[in-house]
């Protein structure tokens, strides 16, 4: 996985205003509004979540407000592990089949959490991208028609019907929606 910036996406109406970092995206939504004073609403990519900007200042002084924070500098020397030790209860037979396995009860049951994890990440990931998915899509097409067939669509996984039912939308918002959806395929 490659470490994107956070991505931001601004409409203004049902038009893509914008999309891309945090700071850039206020300075847009900034002089769209002054220019225009139309209402503009920004969404985080990640989640799907409304976002409430503060636009007070210069462009300068947004710029700045919403500029990502600096990476640290790598620290010299080997990086600390992180091994916490704690208690585990359990039952006689869990101690010996965890004995018996290769590297020992340590070894295998770091094994086992990593397997967990990747499937709950795997089955997490797709779950977020429906939730971030559907948030925008009910801030933006709840109103157009087909939006609730739609909805059905995308929690069945049903990506051909909802893309038939998508087909009467504006385009920013379908290729937004698509987006979402792919978000996690594409990093």
């Amino acid at each position: 996985m490659t470490d994107r910036p956070p991505r931001f996406v601004a409409f203004s109406g049902q038009t893509r205003l914008c999309a891309g970092p945090l700071a850039e995206v206020a300075q847009a939504v900034r002089r769209a509004m002054a220019a225009e004073a139309a209402a503009v609403i920004v969404f985080d990519g990640a989640t799907g979540r409304v976002v409430d900007l503060d636009l007070r200042g210069t462009e300068a002084e947004v710029a700045a407000r919403y500029a990502s924070p600096a990476e640290e500098a790598p620290r010299r020397g080997r990086p600390r592990l992180g091994v916490v030790s704690r208690e585990v209860t359990l039952l006689p037979r869990h101690w010996d089949w965890l004995s018996a396995q290769p590297g020992g009860a340590s070894v295998a049951l770091r094994k086992l959490v990593e397997a967990a994890r990747k499937t709950d990440a795997e089955t997490g990931a797709q779950r977020l991208r429906l939730d971030v998915a559907y948030r925008f899509m009910s801030a933006l097409a709840g109103d157009l028609p087909g939006f609730e067939e739609a909805s059905r669509a995308l929690f069945a996984r049903d990506p051909e019907r909802l893309d038939d039912l998508m087909r009467p939308w504006p385009a920013d918002i379908r290729d937004e929606v698509r987006r979402a959806l792919h978000a996690a395929d594409a990093a």
